[in-house]
C-alpha cells in the first residue's frame, strides 16, 4: 500500500475525456452487440491505459478518470438502497446548454449496502507504486442531500422524510458506511466532489433562494452538517479531500460568484484536509476568503480551465499563485485544473492531447514554483 498522501504540489481533480474506443463499447453494449463481460473488458483496458499516461507525466496520484461512470455524481448514489433513478431526457440548465441527466430520486430511506464504486477503486489500486497512490471520488454528502430536496424531488423526498434533519441523519450515516467499505478495501485518499456551494454563492442564487422561501445561512449550515456528519469517526490515516465548482458539463457552467459569503462555513469549519477550489476565471472572485481557510487545510488552486484547449500564459500562473500567497502561506498551496476534464460523459470541448498538455503545463508551474 502506497503511504502517499493527496494532495500534491501538482494536482487534478479526476475525470479524463473517454477514448474514442470506451464511446463505442458503450453504444455497443446499448445495442446489444456486445454484452456486459466484454464492455467491461474493454473498460478496464482503457482504465489501464490512462492510469499509464498519468503516471508518464510524472503525477503521483492516479484515478480511473471516472470510466466506468455516465455521471460524476449520480451513478454514486444510485449506489444506496432508497435511491432510484431513470432517464427522461430532462436535465439542468447550464449556461447556454441543457446539462441532460437521468432524474434520480427516492424510493425509500437512504440507506448503505455493498458499493460498487468499491469494487472500482479494487481494480484502481492495483496500479498503486512506490511513486503514486490511487485516489477515489465521489459526491460529496451535501450533493446527495441537495439532489433531494431540489424542487421536482421535494414532494417525493417528504413521503419517507418528513423534514430535513431525519434526512441528514440518515445520508451522513450511510456515508460513513461507505468511507469504512473504501477504507478496508485499502482507500487511503477519497475525494468528495461538491457544486453545492458553489451553487449558493453569487446574487443569482440569493435571488432563487428568495424566490422559494428558503433561508440561505440555513441551507449553508444544513450543508456544513451533512458533510461533517459523513466524516466523523473517520480512519485518522485516511485523507479525506473536497472539490468545489460551480458546474463543468461541455464546457459550460452552472453558476457564478465568489466565495466570500460561504469562506465562514466550508473555508473554516468543513472537516477535510484539503480544498480543491476553482479559480479558472474572474466567476470565481478574489483570493480573499482563502484566509478564512483553517490551518490545518491545505488549499488547491483551480487555475488551470479544463473548459477550453487554450494553454494558459505561465507566468500569469505564477503571479495568481503568488496573489493567492498573500492570504494563506505559499506552502499550503498547490496546483491543480479547475475541475475534471469530463464530469459526464459527454466531456468539455478539447481534444485528450489537449488535454495533457493542460497537465503538463500544471506540472511545469508547480516545479517553477515549488521545486
Amino acid at each position: 500500500m502506497s503511504n502517499l498522501k493527496t494532495p500534491f504540489r501538482y494536482d487534478f481533480v479526476g475525470s479524463f475525456l473517454r477514448p474514442q474506443a470506451l464511446k463505442d463499447a458503450k453504444a455497443a453494449f446499448q445495442a446489444g452487440k456486445i454484452d456486459r463481460e466484454e464492455l467491461d473488458r474493454i473498460i478496464n483496458c482503457e482504465i489501464t491505459k490512462v492510469v499509464a499516461k498519468q503516471k508518464e507525466l510524472g503525477y503521483h496520484v492516479i484515478t480511473d478518470g471516472e470510466f466506468r461512470r455516465t455521471f460524476w455524481h449520480l451513478d454514486f448514489m444510485w449506489g444506496f438502497d432508497g435511491v432510484d433513478h431513470k432517464a427522461t431526457g430532462k436535465g439542468v440548465p447550464f449556461h447556454d446548454e441543457l446539462a441532460v441527466l437521468d432524474d434520480t430520486y427516492l424510493v425509500g430511506k437512504i440507506r448503505a449496502k455493498a458499493h460498487p464504486f468499491v469494487e472500482y477503486f479494487s481494480f484502481l489500486k492495483q496500479f498503486e507504486d512506490e511513486n503514486t497512490v490511487a485516489k477515489y471520488t465521489i459526491p460529496a454528502p451535501a450533493q446527495t442531500f441537495q439532489q433531494m430536496i431540489i424542487p421536482a424531488n421535494f414532494e417525493t423526498t417528504r413521503k419517507f422524510y418528513p423534514d430535513n434533519a431525519e434526512l441528514i441523519r440518515d445520508i451522513g450515516k450511510a456515508y460513513q458506511d461507505v468511507i469504512r467499505q473504501f477504507y478496508d478495501a485499502g482507500c487511503r485518499n477519497l475525494q468528495l466532489d461538491d457544486c453545492t456551494w458553489g451553487a449558493l454563492v453569487g446574487d443569482a442564487a440569493q435571488q432563487r433562494y428568495k424566490s422559494l422561501g428558503i433561508d440561505l445561512e440555513e441551507v449553508k449550515a444544513q450543508l456544513l452538517e451533512v458533510n461533517n456528519l459523513a466524516l466523523e469517526g473517520k480512519p485518522e490515516d485516511m485523507v479525506i479531500n473536497s472539490h468545489i465548482c460551480r458546474g463543468n458539463y461541455h464546457s459550460t457552467y452552472f453558476t457564478s460568484g465568489p466565495y466570500d459569503t460561504v469562506a465562514d462555513y466550508v473555508f473554516a469549519r468543513e472537516n477535510v484536509n484539503a480544498l480543491f477550489l476553482e479559480y479558472d476565471d474572474e466567476r470565481s472572485g478574489g483570493f480573499a476568503p482563502l484566509a478564512k481557510v483553517s490551518e490545518d487545510k491545505q488549499v488547491v488552486l483551480g487555475l488551470i480551465t479544463t473548459k477550453s484547449p487554450v494553454l494558459e500564459d505561465k507566468q500569469k500562473v505564477i503571479r495568481r499563485i503568488h496573489d493567492a500567497a498573500r492570504f494563506i502561506p505559499l506552502d499550503r498551496l498547490c496546483l491543480s485544473p479547475q475541475c475534471g476534464f469530463a464530469s459526464c460523459e459527454i466531456g468539455n470541448k478539447l481534444t485528450e492531447e489537449e488535454q495533457w498538455a493542460k497537465l503538463k503545463l500544471v506540472k511545469e508551474i508547480a516545479e517553477e514554483v515549488w521545486g
